[in-house]
């Protein structure tokens, strides 16, 4: 099975979303000389929760689970990626594509480029993420349910899961 059909694999199907985050860990591979990632050496930050996301996880290992994708909404075909063992890093940004296509038109134009036809490559603008960190965890004591330090809201002198927490905040009508 070839790299795409993995990504078409565990995608579901093939579509030009998949092609950009295909071309995207591709260049990404060629330009910090990486590959798939066991660990958190290689570092994903994306701009967007689209398809080409699913391509980044399987060619280069990065996952939520793992702490080494990362997610900076901002509604952009955009991808950062580090290399911590040598501290490079670049961020891919999609060219714009020419207007009035049809969506198979559009499909074939993601098809038909390289990825450095697709992607403007420029320096990154957020700094490689800290390694991820394992939280102690405690009971809320409102739900019971168990929830991770980081997100526990004392109140009261009860530690609250953000379910039960109310937040305060002065400027909702």
């Amino acid at each position: 099975m070839t790299l795409w059909e993995k990504c078409v694999d565990f995608h579901g199907h093939s579509c030009g979303g998949l092609r950009i985050g295909y071309a995207a860990a591709e260049y990404a591979m060629k330009l910090l000389n990486i590959g798939f990632s066991d660990n958190e050496d290689v570092v994903c930050i994306s701009e967007n929760d689209a398809c080409g996301v699913d391509a980044i996880q399987v060619m280069l290992g990065c996952s939520i689970g793992k702490g080494n994708l990362l997610f900076h909404m901002t509604g952009k075909q955009a991808f950062s990626f580090y290399h911590r063992p040598t501290g490079r890093s670049v961020r891919l940004v999609l060219k714009p594509k020419p207007l009035n296509m049809t969506p198979e038109e559009s499909k074939g134009y993601y098809f038909d480029r390289t990825c450095e036809e697709l992607f403007d490559a420029m320096p990154t603008r957020l700094a490689l993420p800290t390694p991820a960190k394992i939280f102690d965890s405690y009971n809320c004591e409102c739900c019971g349910e168990k929830t991770g330090a980081n997100w526990i809201r004392l109140v009261g002198g009860k530690k609250l899961c953000l379910d039960c927490y109310e937040g305060y905040d002065r400027f909702q009508v």
